[in-house]
């Protein structure tokens, strides 16, 4: 019987490299897609780089020059990365981080690749928990989207395509605990806003993370090298 095949939207950070453990610990064919957009380091394009590389996996990666998305500090490299309390990370209100429509282009292009490849499958890591309130990573926007993919496409209309978010309700303290069952080698990944070689510790994502491991009791090696 033929494995199915997925296409893993893949930064080499935590949420997208546990998807990538979760859908081939499912039986899933994997080929990750990474997106460079202007970003300010490449940090998170290397990581995603080796651990493909380490599992073996066929690798996409796409980069993209939109510079309206410089309106981002994410991407805006004469901005300021916010350093924010945890409480007002998770208040809902939307960060200067947020980059314009990124999940929306990344699951068009993934949609292409997987169109293009027979792929069943779209996997990617948003959650709607412990997050920084984008409003591309909902629930409802990747349900509707999923539709529109599926009638947007060959592969949608032929065959149907999933488009498939296994940590939208996970805390990241249970996406630590599910990373560490799965063997998600933490310490090859990247999640930090700024570049260096080590994690900053400052900003909303290096928070989050540090908050999630703690609460799992999981040792994170990306900090302690």
């Amino acid at each position: 019987m033929t494995s199915k095949k997925a296409i893993v939207l893949f930064s080499g950070g935590l949420d997208s490299t546990t998807c990538l453990y979760w859908a081939l610990d499912k039986g899933y064919t994997c080929e990750t897609l990474t997106v460079s957009y202007g970003q300010r380091h490449a940090r998170e394009v290397q990581a995603a780089q080796q651990i493909a590389s380490k599992l073996g996996v066929k690798q996409h990666s796409v980069a993209l020059n939109f510079p309206w998305l410089s309106t981002s500090s994410l991407v805006g490299k004469d901005q300021v990365i916010p350093d924010q309390s945890l409480a007002d990370i998770t208040s809902g209100q939307i960060p200067s981080t947020y980059v314009p429509g990124r999940n929306l282009i990344f699951l068009s292009v993934a949609a292409s690749l997987a169109d293009a490849v027979s792929a069943d499958a779209i996997v990617a890591g948003p959650n709607a928990i412990d997050f920084s309130g984008y409003p591309d990573c909902t629930p409802a926007f990747f349900e509707t989207v999923g539709k529109a993919i599926n009638l947007g496409t060959k592969r949608g209309v032929q065959h149907g395509l999933e488009v498939l978010a296994p940590l939208m309700h996970l805390s990241k303290t249970d996406i630590v605990k599910l990373g560490a069952k799965l063997g998600v080698p933490f310490e090859l990944t990247w999640s930090c806003y700024n570049g260096g070689d080590t994690p900053c510790g400052h900003c909303d994502s290096c928070k989050l993370r540090a908050r999630g491991f703690a609460e799992a009791g999981v040792k994170d090696g990306s900090v302690e090298k």
